[in-house]
């Protein structure tokens, strides 16, 4: 019973069994997330984040036993679970673009696998699945972050 919840909820409840692009189809549910997330308070947003990536390690570490071992493409609870990191602190920009543009960005960042990505998988367990994960939605954040600083900065300029 509870193998099979582990399992269901870190495979996106079917998603991450689909054969083409599982990891993509499982962020979708973190949009939701992120976009819940986005309403709360700075401080509850990271209190949030924090326990979603508390609840993110082991449900993946269990269900990697279970289906085989590594970070299968099956598992996607490390995606949705993270994603909403990508846009913390930005509820100001409560708006789909940003969501959708975090959104591209994450699943662009997971797939490249830059450096540190590349080597986090290797922490093995599911800190390691779900660490790369968490560099793709910091990379995210950091990427949004400075783009909408540039574009106040551009609009204010505009204005004098």
């Amino acid at each position: 019973m509870i193998e099979t919840l582990v399992v269901q909820a870190a495979t996106g409840f079917g998603l991450g069994q689909l054969p083409f692009m599982p990891g993509t189809f499982g962020s979708l549910l973190g949009l939701p997330l992120a976009w819940w997330l986005l309403g709360h308070p700075p401080r509850r947003q990271a209190l949030i984040a924090v326990i979603l990536l508390v609840v993110a390690v082991p449900l993946c570490h269990w269900a990697s036993l279970w289906l085989g071992g590594g970070d299968i493409p099956q598992i996607v609870a490390d995606e949705y679970l993270v994603f909403p990191v990508s846009v913390m602190g930005l509820a100001s920009m409560r708006r789909p673009w940003v969501l959708l543009t975090a959104f591209v960005l994450f699943r662009l960042f997971d797939a490249l696998k830059l450096p540190p990505l590349n080597f986090l998988e290797a922490v093995g367990g599911g800190l390691g699945i779900v660490l790369d994960d968490l560099m793709a939605a910091v990379y995210s954040w950091i990427v949004i972050a400075v783009a909408i600083r540039l574009w106040r900065w551009f609009c204010k300029k505009q204005a004098i």
